[in-house]
């Protein structure tokens, strides 16, 4: 490793060489992505994000943001607290997301609709509660989508009973080419920094977004998507849009 690979060059030149990568060989799987998540939007459905941890960062990447999708709803743990009428305290336990039966209470207190897609973010894909919630929603009829690193995922053993990791449930899986543990740049004597997952993930999550919007254009519907509420009647305008999904879609303060 030289000086300059560890640096804010170094992190800029690999961290787009990956997202230049990704953009050609992840080409089949986000058209098969978008196709899943324009099916959803035509036949009335929403899209279910759900992530823990760092992984919230691309959740929040898909719902409910300017020139996303309206028909999305942003699933967390913290909804046990928000919607599930526990103390705010079950949330200091940092290892909640391994716990079992987590996934099946989010889940329930969404009351997801049949036609629902999960979209499932994790970069390990094998930590019980995201497993979980991929096993739940197919159990359920839905299909999933799963953002991930195969690197690392095929790196660790399953954490799940069932044995599965979440890129063995979904029927589409993104992808996002972190390396095990996700930091890019090695350090001396071993170890490594700076993350690279979100980047990755940011970048397949849009551009899924942008060929699910060319597809429902072309199949003659006119994609529902949120203007900024800081531009002079956006927020009005998204009003009207949430109005079809009244009671579906959740807008928590953030």
């Amino acid at each position: 490793m030289t000086a300059e690979s560890l640096s804010a060059k170094g992190f800029a030149r690999e961290s787009l060489a990956v997202l230049d990568r990704i953009t050609e060989s992840a080409r089949d799987e986000v058209a098969r992505a978008a196709e899943l998540i324009a099916e959803c939007v035509r036949s009335d459905g929403v899209i279910q994000a759900f992530g823990t941890g760092h992984s919230q960062a691309i959740v929040l990447e898909l719902a409910g943001r300017a020139g996303g999708l309206v028909p999305t709803s942003r699933l967390s743990i913290a909804d046990l607290v928000l919607y599930g009428g526990d103390e705010p305290s079950v949330l200091d336990d940092p290892l909640l997301e391994r716990e079992s039966g987590v996934a099946a209470r989010i889940y329930d207190l969404a009351a997801p609709s049949p036609q629902d897609l999960f979209v499932v973010i994790s970069n390990s894909g094998v930590n019980n509660v995201v497993v979980e919630m991929a096993l739940h929603a197919k159990e359920h009829g839905h299909r999933v989508l799963a953002i991930t690193s195969l690197a690392h995922t095929r790196a660790v053993p399953a954490a799940h009973p069932s044995g599965k990791k979440l890129a063995d449930l979904a029927d589409v899986v993104l992808d996002n080419a972190a390396p095990r543990g996700d930091a890019l740049l090695d350090l001396p004597g071993g170890g490594s920094v700076c993350a690279l997952s979100t980047l990755t993930g940011v970048m397949l999550v849009q551009m899924t977004v942008a060929e699910a919007a060319s597809l429902l254009l072309v199949s003659g519907e006119r994609p529902p998507v949120y203007v900024s509420a800081n531009v002079p009647g956006g927020f009005e305008s998204n009003l009207g849009l949430e109005k079809r999904y009244a009671g579906r879609i959740r807008r928590p303060a953030s």
